[in-house]
């Protein structure tokens, strides 16, 4: 049997427009979709829906392909993870957990009291505490995941950001690095964007982020200027409501696409063999700079729009020069003074 993913428009509220579907008959997969219903019911977005949608369409692919016959259990996991683990070439460690833990909440909504398989390796016991603290807490299991490797923060040098900066020419690409580089905008809310979002009277932005959730910005006046000449110079009128558009073919004054985005980035890196500069990388040098300059984390996490502030943690990284820099600035300060020794 062969599955896919489709998109669907739907009147039902409670109704996913992603479905996974049989290919030859079209008949649904009924575990999956009923998961993929509950999600839409939560108001997760489309684009979060559909990447659940095909991270379980690899787990049914491989199901179907080990046990066709089989009844659906969550002792299934653990051999959902070795499969993965053995696959040539393997998917990173991330991709792995993120693909089980989709699987695993789908299963449990089928199974709510199917009993949780302990595995050496992969699982890690810790205490939980009760509800409103009363009582003892008691022993809980963790997901099942394989290890990933820390994750290390790389951004780009001050030369790189120059050599790259100076291969643009228009000011439609200037604004998008611009925002990136100084506000720390992710490559989807740029594309995001309209006209409206753009308070340029004010140095103000809203941007809409993950989870149709919006948050306005404070505009650095370089950006303020950089969007001021896009929008004076080489914006099409009449267009789109979309802040940035296509300039040229049959698509222009139509909303800039991803793909178009990815294509920009990859001809500026041949041109200035810097492998790096990919649009992230761009948001990861923002972050960096604003801990260097003294950010307090707070506040960095709700410019970069982060749920968690575990996440904006991962920018703080101390080089063995910051930690001179640190060392040699409390000894100027003279703390304590030396005693002195009599001769």
């Amino acid at each position: 049997m062969k599955f896919c993913v489709i998109h669907q428009q739907t009147s039902h509220n409670a109704q996913s427009p992603v479905r996974v579907v049989e290919q030859t008959t079209g008949q649904g997969v009924g575990w999956i979709n009923r998961y993929l219903d509950r999600e839409y019911v939560r108001r997760l977005a489309n684009t979060t829906l559909r990447i659940c949608a095909y991270n379980l369409l690899h787990f049914v692919r491989w199901w179907e392909s080990v046990h066709p016959t089989g009844d659906l259990t969550e002792s299934t996991l653990l051999d959902y993870v070795r499969f993965q683990s053995s696959q040539q070439p393997r998917p990173s460690p991330s991709t792995i957990n993120d693909r089980v833990a989709i699987a695993e909440r789908a299963i449990r909504n089928e199974f709510p009291d199917a009993p949780c398989q302990i595995a050496r390796g992969f699982h890690q016991a810790f205490l939980r505490r009760r509800p409103m603290g009363l009582g003892r807490p008691r022993v809980a299991m963790s997901r099942l995941r394989v290890k990933v490797p820390k994750r290390n923060i790389v951004p780009l040098s001050v030369n790189e950001v120059s050599r790259f900066w100076s291969s643009f020419r228009t000011s439609r690409e200037l604004a998008i690095v611009g925002l990136m580089l100084l506000q720390g905008l992710r490559s989807a809310e740029v594309l995001a964007l309209n006209r409206d979002d753009a308070l340029l009277s004010e140095a103000q932005l809203r941007v809409p982020g993950k989870g149709n959730k919006f948050r306005f910005l404070p505009l650095a006046p370089e950006t303020v200027q950089l969007l001021e000449h896009y929008l004076r110079l080489e914006r099409p009128n009449p267009c789109s409501a979309a802040l940035f558009v296509s300039l040229k073919g049959h698509a222009r004054g139509t909303r800039m696409t991803a793909a178009g985005l990815r294509s920009l980035f990859r001809y500026h890196r041949q041109g200035t063999g810097i492998q790096l500069a990919n649009p992230h990388r761009f948001r990861h040098t923002f972050a960096s700079d604003m801990i260097r300059a003294g950010m307090s984390l707070p506040a960095l996490m709700k410019l970069m729009g982060h749920a968690d502030i575990q996440t904006t943690l991962i920018y703080v990284q101390v080089t063995p020069q910051d930690v001179y820099l640190e060392y040699a600035r409390a000894v100027a300060q003279h703390i304590r003074p030396l005693p002195v020794i009599s001769s």
